[in-house]
C-alpha cells in the first residue's frame, strides 16, 4: 500500500528533533525487537515525565535526495509534502541519562511495515533519527487500582507504565499476543496481576480476546484509572466497555488507536480526523 506522509500540526519547537547512533541490538521475542541508541546526538533530547513517551521516528524515502545532515523540520518547509520522510510513532521503553542511552522496542512481522524491517536488520552505527518526545500518561496516585489493556503495539507503554508503580500498587493488566514465545519479563508490583492473551496464529487486530477479557474480568474495589491502547478496533470496543458498561468518567481513561488493521501510519493518522478514525 501507499501512501503520502500525514500532515502535521506539529513544530520544531514542540516536536524537537534528535539524532542518535544505533549502539546495538536485542532480540526481546520472536515478534519483538528492541533498539538501543545513543551517541553524542543523545545530549540533544530533552526527556519528559510521561510514562508513555512516545517518539515520531523519520525513514527517508528512496529514491529522494534529502540535504544532509537531514532536517525534518527544514524537509517540511522546502520541500513537497509528497517528497517529506516517513514517520511513524513508538513509545521510548526505557531512558537511561546517566549512559546516555534510550530503548525502542519494535513489532516485528517479516518484511510487513517499514519500522519492523529496519529495525530487524539495524547495525550498530546505523542512524535513528526522531522528533519528540510526546506523551501525556501518568499512573494516579490516588486511584484505587490501575486496570492495562493492549497488544503487542502497547506493550512497551504498558511495560513502562506497570514498572512506574508503587510496590504497593494494585491492577490487573490484560497483554494479547501471538504464543507464549512472544511473552516478557515485565517487573510488576506483587498485588498487579499479569495475564498473557494468545492469539494462537490469529491475525493481530483480528482477535476478541482482548475486549472478552476486560469485559469479563473481575474487577477490584475502589476507583480504577485505565490504560488502554492498541490496533483502534478493539479500542472502540473497549470504549463501550469502559464507559457505557462501566460508567467510567473520562478523567479515568486513556485510551487511544495505536495502529488500525489494513493501515499504513500514514493513512492511519490522516483517518483520526475522519469519522472512521474517532475513538
Amino acid at each position: 500500500m501507499t501512501s503520502v506522509p500525514a500532515a502535521t500540526s506539529a513544530t520544531r519547537k514542540l516536536r524537537p528533533q534528535t539524532n542518535l547512533t544505533v549502539l546495538r541490538r536485542e532480540q526481546l521475542s520472536p515478534h519483538m525487537v528492541r533498539i538501543i541508541a545513543g551517541g553524542p546526538g543523545f545530549a540533544g533530547y530533552v526527556n519528559n515525565g510521561f510514562v508513555d513517551r512516545y517518539v515520531k521516528i523519520v525513514f527517508p524515502q528512496p529514491g529522494i535526495s534529502y540535504p544532509e545532515p537531514l532536517d525534518l523540520w527544514q524537509i517540511r518547509e522546502t520541500m513537497t509534502r509528497g517528497q517529506w520522510p516517513y514517520t511513524r510513532t513508538y513509545t521510548v521503553r526505557w531512558v537511561d541519562e546517566a549512559a546516555g542511552e534510550l530503548a525502542i522496542d519494535f513489532v516485528i512481522h517479516g518484511d510487513e511495515g517499514l519500522a519492523g524491517p529496519w529495525a530487524a536488520t539495524a547495525q550498530p552505527g546505523d542512524d535513528l533519527i526522531f522528533t519528540g518526545p510526546g506523551g501525556g500518561y501518568n499512573p494516579d496516585p490516588t486511584a484505587d487500582w490501575h486496570l492495562f489493556a493492549g497488544d503487542e503495539s502497547a506493550l512497551p507503554a504498558i511495560s513502562a507504565a506497570i514498572e512506574s508503580l508503587p510496590s504497593d500498587a494494585r491492577g490487573l493488566a490484560f497483554l494479547e499476543v501471538d504464543s507464549p514465545a512472544d511473552m516478557q519479563a515485565i517487573a510488576a508490583p506483587a498485588g498487579v496481576g499479569l495475564h498473557w492473551l494468545l492469539r494462537g496464529g490469529v491475525p493481530a487486530g483480528a482477535s476478541e480476546l482482548l475486549v472478552n477479557a476486560v469485559r469479563e474480568a473481575v474487577w477490584l474495589e475502589g476507583r480504577v484509572q485505565v490504560f488502554a491502547h492498541g490496533e483502534r478496533g478493539y479500542m472502540k470496543k473497549l470504549r463501550e466497555v469502559l464507559y457505557t458498561r462501566r460508567g467510567l468518567e473520562r478523567s479515568q481513561v486513556s485510551l487511544s488507536g495505536y495502529w488500525a488493521k489494513g493501515r499504513v501510519e500514514d493513512d492511519f493518522q490522516a483517518e483520526k480526523k475522519l469519522p472512521i478514525g474517532v475513538i
